[in-house]
């Protein structure tokens, strides 16, 4: 049987890995040694060059499914890992089949729930995940997208301001339909709230988690903050013609949530008297796309948030807001930002990707001016910071030239 690959974006390294030795058998000639989560199948983390890829074995017929899923969620600009490719006719030495290997690209400065854990967050985190995870469902449903197997394992974490942005890891179960049934949606929402609680129950377990924490709230949690937000995106509004400012104030809240109106159904009575409203169609990544027009940085949306208040208070400070905003981010970029991102030492930057090493340097300088009583400039603030907290953080990125220092995903 001939080797078949299907790659979306062809490395030639990778028709040199051993495709016909078992996974469960490379070794770390090939393998990066990273703890791994609990997974169904098996699943190695290799480095070839300076690019790093999962590998999942998985029957042919599955694997191909799930490639072209995670090729149309990309398509679509939604938060998955990107597919790399299918590995197919694999036999061993003896003549005999190998499993089919599904390969997906990974995610800078991303990691699985438990090595959050590892990495210094406690359960008071857990909130910021359960909402990162419902921004996610509540896009891919939005998209069409029925997932099947909502679940903390089954998600990629990347720091986002304080928070936490969510990426889907596996898409074995999903499908894509043109609209997501209520039907759909609530059984997603069940079976998140049920793995999600047993993932909790098995923190608990481990000791990770103390055995008081209240499980039922965060699941709790879960459902609420879906409803509220699938509600506030897609729910009809009514109110009479004289309240017009109303379709602009429900863009602007969306805005602030973090979301573009790309199209809006606005529908009037016969007279005119009642206007009714509905967003259509919407997308996450309003303030992202602003400060990337602005600077050119593609960064979360959280940061981008964080950045642009930054900027506002910049613009403020130097009274130019009669000035073009692109020559006002321009000065701020070439003034603040690059000259801090220069200070941090090239051995602590895989510790945080930067707009989350500079947003954290903007959290410290509150906790400084605090004690100190008076304003602490910038620039102190990010050598204090840089000296004494970021260079004592784990590394959250895996460095081609350094060894590894996280846990994986597992598709």
């Amino acid at each position: 049987m001939a080797l078949r690959i299907v790659a979306s974006r062809p490395d030639p390294a990778i028709v040199k890995l051993p495709w016909s030795t078992p996974l469960e058998e490379w070794t770390d000639e090939y393998v990066v040694p990273l703890p791994r989560g609990l997974s169904r199948h098996v699943v190695r983390i290799v480095r070839l060059g300076s690019r790093t890829y999962a590998v999942k074995e998985t029957q042919e017929d599955i694997a191909f499914r799930e490639y072209r899923l995670l090729r149309d969620l990309q398509r679509e600009g939604l938060p998955a890992v990107m597919p790399q490719g299918v590995v197919a006719g694999r036999v061993d030495e003896q003549g005999e089949e190998l499993p089919a290997a599904l390969m997906t690209e990974h995610l800078r400065f991303s990691l699985p729930y438990r090595s959050l854990f590892s990495h210094g967050m406690t359960a008071d985190n857990l909130p910021s995940l359960i909402d990162a995870i419902v921004v996610l469902l509540v896009r891919l449903h939005l998209s069409g997208f029925y997932w099947g197997d909502v679940s903390l394992s089954n998600v990629l974490f990347r720091r986002a301001a304080g928070d936490f942005a969510a990426y889907l890891v596996d898409a074995e179960t999903g499908e894509l339909h043109h609209d997501v049934s209520d039907r759909m949606r609530e059984h997603d929402l069940t079976v998140g709230t049920e793995n999600i609680f047993a993932e909790l129950m098995d923190l608990q377990a481990s000791g990770t988690v103390s055995e008081e924490f209240d499980n039922f709230a965060v699941i709790t949690r879960l459902r609420e903050q879906y409803d509220n937000l699938w509600g506030e995106l897609t729910s009809e509004e009514e109110f009479t013609a004289d309240e017009m400012w109303r379709i602009e104030s429900r863009i602007e809240r969306l805005n602030d949530m973090g979301f573009d109106v790309d199209e809006l159904d606005i529908v009037t009575d016969f007279d005119g008297d009642r206007v009714r409203i509905q967003p259509k169609v919407v997308e996450l990544g309003h303030h992202r796309r602003e400060l990337q027009s602005l600077t050119g940085m593609n960064v979360e949306d959280n940061q981008a948030r964080r950045l642009l208040n930054d900027l506002a208070s910049f613009t403020a400070h130097y009274d130019l807001g009669r000035e073009d905003r692109h020559l006002v981010a321009g000065r701020w970029m070439t003034q603040i930002y690059e000259p801090i991102m220069e200070m941090v030492p090239r051995e602590a930057r895989g510790k945080l990707e930067p707009a989350e090493i500079y947003h954290e340097i903007l959290v410290h300088r509150w906790y400084l001016s605090e004690r100190a009583g008076h304003e602490i400039g910038i620039f102190e603030t990010a050598r204090d910071y840089i000296d004494n907290v970021l260079t004592k953080k784990p590394d959250e990125l895996i460095a081609a030239e350094t060894d590894p220092v996280e846990d994986e995903s597992i598709p």
